[in-house]
């Protein structure tokens, strides 16, 4: 297990803090920048708690120096809730974001799925399995403090940043952040690694070309949004997993299947061994069958989990059934 009071140096003034987030939702990899007596933060933890663990650990590594700036890759809770803990602090993300924390579910509806839904019933057995630990109580979501499309550049100290915009494509506001000089780049979700991802935005092969953008850079190391870190060979075979989803996906929407019922014959096929959350195939094959169906309609973000849950329970039953 990774100890989560503790930062991960990648090269000279970057760091990666990494929450041992495999197997699980919300616990979402974060990243420091320092030099000079400067600090860029990239995202925040998912609650309060969780973020004072990593502004301290952030604090041992630079010698106490405040983050001047926050930078966002994209607008879901688990990588912006704990903004709130640095409220002098710059707060940089896409304008696109902003239309993500729209239909973001608020700590507050969080809070009710998790604790108010039924737990004898697949969803809320999912929320309280997966959400239950965190405590999204006082959470006040904060709007970016700056936007910006496209591209934008700054320093932290000697060290270059840069922000490229690679959305929509997990969200519709996705950002990577680039670090030439180190060979750096901390993804956000546009990569997972170790468990299926859960798309939003998409369609699959904008996803699969933003992955794409950043192998152009040659980084060294890639810090995915969710589990350990990366090299450029793994993500490779990870763009060749979405290319590949992408394709069973055009061939079962055109069978005429559900996006549960396409999720369900590629885990009973287990066709992507290896990787946590197959449930999560159901969210992502719903996002990729609207673009399929061209349907422009506002997405719900809690009815793909429905789907997700219900693969889960059944796996869950499943097992204790053969048990």
């Amino acid at each position: 297990m990774t100890d989560a009071t503790q930062l991960h140096e990648i090269a000279a003034g970057v760091h990666m803090w990494a929450p041992d987030g495999v197997d699980t939702w919300g616990l979402a990899n974060c990243g420091l920048v320092h030099s000079d007596g400067e600090a860029l933060l990239v995202d925040t933890p998912y609650t309060p708690a969780l973020t004072e663990t990593f502004l301290a650990a952030t604090r041992r590594v630079t010698g106490g120096t405040a983050p001047g700036t926050v930078v966002a890759t994209h607008a879901n809770g688990d990588h912006t809730w704990g903004n709130q803990c640095l409220t002098g602090s710059e707060i940089l993300a896409t304008e696109a974001a902003l239309e993500h924390q729209c239909v973001e579910p608020t700590p507050q509806e969080l809070h009710t799925l998790v604790w108010e839904s039924d737990p004898d019933q697949p969803l809320g057995w999912y929320f309280r399995r997966h959400f239950g630990k965190f405590d999204f109580s006082g959470i006040r979501v904060l709007p970016p403090t700056a936007t910006f499309t496209g591209r934008h550049d700054l320093t932290v100290g000697r060290i270059p940043v840069e922000l490229h915009e690679v959305g929509p494509a997990h969200t519709v506001g996705d950002l990577v952040v680039h670090l030439p000089e180190q060979r750096v780049v901390f993804a956000g979700d546009i990569v997972f690694s170790g468990d299926h991802p859960c798309h939003w935005a998409g369609p699959l092969d904008r996803i699969s070309a933003a992955g794409e953008r950043i192998l152009a850079f040659d980084p060294e190391w890639i810090v995915p949004g969710h589990g350990p870190l990366m090299t450029p060979e793994q993500l490779r075979t990870y763009i060749a997993y979405l290319d590949d989803l992408s394709d069973q996906a055009l061939l079962l929407h055109g069978q005429g299947k559900t996006p549960i019922e396409a999720a369900r014959i590629l885990i009973d096929e287990d066709r992507y061994p290896g990787l946590g959350l197959p449930e999560r195939l159901a969210i992502t094959l719903s996002t990729e069958f609207r673009h399929l169906n061209q349907d422009s309609s506002r997405p719900s973000l809690v009815e793909p989990f429905t789907l997700a849950a219900r693969l889960a329970w059944r796996h869950s039953s499943d097992t204790a059934a053969s048990a």
